[in-house]
């Protein structure tokens, strides 16, 4: 009898004991991963049941508050009163009144001129008046007894006038050669020196009226409806920080600038410490309309998204608090703080920071040591409040 061949079987073996390595890697493999899948649902079911973590925020109560409507311009300030003082006549500085940087008063003469000459001549009309009036006078009684003409008076009646208008006219002359401040107010830098010649019309000083100021500034013409004369402004310069100034507006220009858009704006403010100087640049708050009502929240109280804005309510839930999510319509901001049209009414106690850690229905403990900011007008560290 034959005997089987033994090697034509051996790759049937060989592929047998293959598939059945691979059949135990594959059970070894899926037994890991269904424990680690097991594992992994127990630990989710156990965090499932545990309590959830009690997060600490602070809260803020939704007040009401009264919005000034306000606009907000760049102006420039200009002196009511203001003028270069200068010479009428030609002639050389004899005499200055007054000292740079004084206050005068109006009528106070702050410079004389050289008037030797002007003397003489004052007398000499003097002289012809008196001569002129004593003609008249005797021509008068003579004319009274018929003892000389109609004519003869006129004449000497005529030569009177002339005489005093001549008088007149050297008067003016010789008061022009005194320069007088013609009105009150703050003196600047003379420009001139006692043996200098002036010719008529050379700037002696500035005089500027400083009791009150005007200030010009520009607002865009979509903002006409919403200014008027009598409307009141506040104004603030850099070089008294923490302090305003009050005025109200007296006239708008009858005009809009064709190339900004722009119409011109002047107000009229009060300054009894002359803190303020013409030329001067200063930052202009306009009262505009009446006070609106708006119930406010800080900034940081919102949460923005792209899908809603919204807040975090804190309520009671039993013996518990817990922060319930609400959506918002928020409406204009006024530094650190923005006004709610819709969705948080008064009273209410809303999250003001700590919302990143919360979800609806979030169990909450309220703790209020620290607050975000809540300024309507905040102001950099080291710039004091303002003063009103």
């Amino acid at each position: 009898m034959q005997e089987p061949d033994r090697g034509a079987s051996s790759p049937h073996v060989t592929r047998r004991r293959l598939v059945i390595m691979l059949l135990g890697c594959a059970s070894v493999f899926g037994g890991v991963l269904g424990y680690q899948a097991f594992e992994r649902a127990m630990m989710l079911e156990r965090m499932a049941s545990a309590p959830a973590p009690i997060q600490t925020v602070s809260t803020v109560t939704a007040g009401m508050l009264d919005w000034q409507p306000t606009l907000r311009a760049i102006g420039n300030l200009r002196a009511v009163h203001g003028t270069e003082v200068s010479a009428e006549v030609s002639g050389i500085v004899d005499e200055i009144r007054f000292e740079s940087g004084n206050d005068v008063k109006a009528g106070q003469v702050l410079v004389n001129l050289r008037s030797g000459i002007d003397v003489g001549k004052l007398r000499e009309a003097q002289a012809a008046v008196e001569l002129a009036r004593t003609d008249y006078r005797r021509n008068e009684e003579l004319a009274a007894r018929k003892l000389v003409s109609q004519a003869a008076l006129d004449a000497a009646a005529a030569q009177l006038r002339s005489t005093e208008a001549r008088l007149k006219q050297e008067q003016e002359g010789l008061q022009r050669t005194s320069v007088r401040a013609p009105f009150g107010g703050r003196i600047g830098l003379r420009v001139v020196d006692v043996g200098q010649y002036l010719g008529a019309g050379t700037k002696i000083a500035t005089l500027q009226a400083l009791d009150q100021l005007l200030v010009d500034f520009f607002l865009p013409q979509r903002e006409l409806g919403r200014i008027a004369v009598g409307q009141s402004v506040a104004v603030a310069a850099d070089a008294w920080p923490g302090e305003t100034f009050g005025g109200e507006i007296i006239a708008v220009d009858a005009q809009v600038d064709r190339q900004t858009r722009n119409v011109t704006v002047r107000a009229r403010v009060a300054n009894p410490a002359h803190r303020l100087l013409p030329g001067m640049y200063v930052s202009v708050e306009v009262h505009a309309g009446t006070p609106v009502r708006h119930i406010t929240l800080p900034q940081a109280a919102i949460v923005y998204n792209t899908f809603g804005d919204a807040v975090y309510l804190v309520q009671p839930d039993g013996d518990r608090l817990v922060a319930r999510q609400a959506f918002v319509q928020v409406g204009p901001t006024r530094g650190d703080q923005v006004a709610i049209l819709a969705g948080v009414v008064a009273g209410a106690t809303v999250v003001s920071a700590g919302q990143i850690k919360l979800q609806d229905g979030t169990q909450v403990k309220v703790d209020n040591s620290v607050q975000p900011p809540s300024d309507p007008a905040p102001r950099p560290p080291d710039e004091p409040a303002r003063r009103r």
